[in-house]
C-alpha cells in the first residue's frame, strides 16, 4: 500500500512516494509510464532517488503524465439522477474526453470560464491506469494502479443546438478540473474489483455531497469496459467515474468566485481548490 505523488521541487517535476505520518516525500526514478506497469502487476516498487523531501517544500501536481488521456463517464449514481428528474435507469453510462489543459492540481486556483454563469462541482473517484494492455487482463481493474480524487467541474448552462447539453463546452474548460492530491494504490481498497469508499464534498466548509462508491450504477470494471470498447487506455490515463447527488444543478447553488472547495475520498485524501474571479 502506498501513496504516489507527482510533484515539482526547485523547478523540476518528478514522482515520489508519500509518507503522510512523517510529512515526507521520497522521490523515485523515472515516470509513471516507466514503473507503472510493473507496480500494477505486483512486480516490485519504484526505485528511490535522492533524499526524502518535506511535503511542505514541494508543489503537488496533478497525478498524471504528459501523455495522459482523461476520460469521464456520467449518470452513475441513482440519487443524482433522481434529483435531476430522471425516472428510469439509463440503459448505459455515457462518456466524454477531457483535454489535458482542463486539469489542475491541489491548491491551484480554478478558472471561472467566461462561457458560463452556472459553474458546478462534482466529487468523483478517479481510476489511474497502470497497465500497458488492459485487453490482455482477466478484468479491467487488474490494470488499475490506484485511485485519486477528482472534481469534475461542469458548466451547466451550455445547451446543445440540437437539444440536451454540449458536453464539450460543459466538461472541457481550461484549468477547471482539479485532480489529486496523489494516487493511493488499489491494494488499499482490496485490490481489483469495485472499491467501497466514502466520497464527500464541501464548499466553504458546508457539506454538499456524501455517498459511497458502492452506490455506483456501473462499477469501475463496467465503466472501464464501456471505455475500452471505444478506445484503448494505458499507463497514466485517468477515468472519472461519475458523481453523486448534492450538486448545484439540483438546488441552484452554483460556485462563486472565492469559494473554497474540498473534495475528499476516504483512504486517499483531500483535494482543495479555490474558485478564481469571473473574467
Amino acid at each position: 500500500m502506498m501513496k504516489i505523488a507527482h510533484f515539482r521541487h526547485q523547478g523540476r517535476s518528478a514522482w515520489g512516494i508519500v509518507d503522510i505520518e512523517a510529512g515526507e516525500l521520497q522521490p523515485v526514478a523515472g515516470d509513471l509510464t516507466d514503473w507503472g506497469p510493473a507496480l500494477t502487476a505486483g512486480h516490485g516498487t519504484p526505485t528511490p532517488e535522492g533524499k526524502p523531501l518535506q511535503l511542505g517544500d514541494v508543489q503537488l501536481l496533478p497525478p498524471l503524465t504528459a501523455t495522459s488521456t482523461i476520460v469521464g463517464v456520467g449518470m452513475n449514481y441513482w440519487s443524482h439522477l433522481e434529483k435531476l428528474g430522471v425516472t428510469e435507469r439509463p440503459p448505459s453510462t455515457l462518456g466524454f474526453l477531457k483535454p489535458r489543459a482542463a486539469i489542475i492540481g491541489p491548491d491551484e486556483e480554478m478558472a471561472y470560464p467566461e462561457i458560463t454563469k452556472q459553474l458546478d462541482f462534482e466529487v468523483e473517484l478517479v481510476a489511474v491506469i497502470g497497465a500497458s494492455d488492459l485487453s490482455a487482463l482477466p478484468r479491467p481493474t487488474d490494470g488499475v494502479l490506484g485511485y485519486t480524487v477528482g472534481n469534475d467541474v461542469s458548466a451547466r448552462d451550455t445547451p446543445s443546438p440540437l437539444g440536451g447539453f454540449d458536453l464539450f463546452s460543459m466538461k472541457a474548460l481550461d484549468r477547471s478540473t482539479p485532480v489529486g492530491p496523489w494516487i493511493t494504490t488499489k491494494d488499499e481498497f482490496g485490490g481489483s474489483g469495485q472499491p467501497d469508499t466514502e466520497i464527500v464534498l464541501r464548499v466553504n466548509g458546508e457539506e454538499r455531497q456524501r455517498d459511497r462508491t458502492r452506490s455506483m450504477l456501473w462499477n469501475v470494471d463496467e465503466c472501464l469496459e464501456y471505455v475500452l470498447a471505444r478506445t484503448s487506455l494505458g499507463p497514466g490515463d485517468l477515468l472519472f467515474t461519475g458523481t453523486t447527488d448534492g450538486v448545484g444543478a439540483e438546488d441552484g447553488r452554483y460556485l462563486e468566485p472565492g469559494d473554497v472547495i474540498e473534495a475528499e475520498i476516504e483512504r486517499i485524501g483531500v483535494l482543495r481548490n479555490t474558485v478564481g474571479p469571473r473574467p
